[in-house]
């Protein structure tokens, strides 16, 4: 058996698609679309198909048949099996009670920022600002669309934690640039 020590995000989607019901990774794409998931992770067909094969070689999910409908390509339905569901529940338990090490490029990008004028500092996050309100709209419009359509709520959740979390750094970051405008705080940039 081949062991999977690292569960990818799309490994992950993957198990917990699979725990609602038997599809095939054509299927799988399409409902993460559908659901807009790649304000969570990167989905593209072919990564799906090679962490569902990885999935199905440690195990952890099994192939049911293959099928072809009418002139598409033959598609493998696979199905959860109880170590997938073992594996998913363990690492679910552990990101949700145990912050990740994660390196997002913002906050290196801030602890760097005093290498450029402040000037420039303003003017790059201003153009900022606009970038994180459509995407709090965007976040807006994902919550209303599920609401529509009568999706639990308990499946989007993540939409309300990226807008609280969307709303904080607009407000970090406009109280950052009044402090960068009111010179409120030393800035060792040139320029």
């Amino acid at each position: 058996m081949a062991e999977l020590k690292h569960l990818t995000p799309l490994a992950m989607a993957a198990l917990g698609l699979l725990a609602d019901r038997p599809m095939h990774p054509y299927e799988m794409y399409q409902l993460l679309i559908d659901r807009h998931e790649e304000r969570l992770l990167k989905i593209r067909p072919g990564t799906l198909y090679h962490a569902v094969g990885r999935l199905a070689d440690a195990h952890m999910v099994e192939a049911l048949g293959t099928a072809r409908d009418g002139k598409r390509p033959e598609r493998t339905t696979y199905a959860l099996l109880p170590a997938g569901r073992r594996r998913l529940s363990e690492v679910l338990c552990e990101d949700l009670a145990q912050p990740a090490e994660e390196y997002p490029r913002f906050p290196q990008a801030l602890s760097e920022a005093h290498n450029l004028p402040a000037h420039l500092v303003i003017d790059l996050l201003e153009q900022r600002l606009p970038v994180l309100d459509e995407k709090l709209a965007m976040l807006g419009a994902d919550r209303e669309l599920a609401k529509s359509r009568g999706v639990d709520p308990a499946y989007w959740i993540d939409i309300r934690y990226q807008e609280h979390m969307v709303r904080a750094e607009l407000d970090w970051v406009h109280g950052f640039i009044a402090r960068l405008k009111q010179a409120d705080l030393s800035w060792p940039g040139t320029g």
